[in-house]
């Protein structure tokens, strides 16, 4: 995805606050060798940008002055009641340094688990992003989790995903963490037990 930045010279609350009066939102690019560069962006551009899943886990051309720079979305701040991007962080990338980033996880075939076709159970995700280390070029849009062997009762663990190659996950602590569960819910049960009683 391509991202077009304009310097910008001006810094200090007044000056970010010129800028978005424009239609512009102030950021910055850090990383590398190169020292931080002060940017601004198209606001509205950026705004419709953010709402791409993409855009937030995949490797960013950043165009400045004619020259493409890779990047990462590292953070950003919204204004707490306005549709309003105040602020965006870039980090550069280097294409031979692993990076540290957060990537959707994407959950399908749940409909046709036996968890829910057979138990009605319900599939619930505890975990909607992962933490992966990979190469910049190896970043995966997304982890796809296939929960389509899923039996009502179970969980989807880190090691029943198959990770694209190159991309290994970065645990915090725990081994192999859960990261969907099927139950049967409360009411369903008692409900089957019940016709279960009256067959007998």
């Amino acid at each position: 995805m391509k991202v077009v930045a304009f310097p910008r010279k001006e810094q200090g609350s007044g000056a970010s606050r010129r800028l978005r009066n424009a239609g512009q939102t102030p950021g910055i690019i850090y990383g590398g060798t190169a020292a931080p560069v002060a940017i601004a962006l198209d606001h509205n551009a950026l705004f419709h940008a953010l709402k791409k899943e993409a855009f937030h886990s995949s490797i960013l051309d950043m165009e400045i002055d004619g020259k493409v720079e890779k990047v990462l979305l590292r953070d950003f701040q919204v204004h707490a009641f306005k549709q309003l991007v105040l602020h965006a962080d870039f980090q550069r990338v280097d294409q031979n340094q692993k990076i540290h980033v957060k990537v959707p996880l994407h959950f399908v075939n749940a409909e046709i688990s036996p968890a829910v076709k057979l138990s009605s159970a319900v599939i619930s995700h505890v975990m909607n992003e992962l933490d992966v280390s990979c190469l910049p070029g190896d970043l995966p849009e997304f982890v796809e989790v296939d929960l389509s062997n899923v039996e009502a009762g179970a969980s989807v663990h880190l090691s029943d995903i198959k990770l694209p190659n190159g991309v290994t996950a970065v645990l915090h602590g725990q081994d192999n963490p859960t990261i969907a569960t099927a139950s049967i819910p409360a009411g369903q049960v008692s409900a089957d037990d019940a016709a279960a009683g009256e067959a007998k």
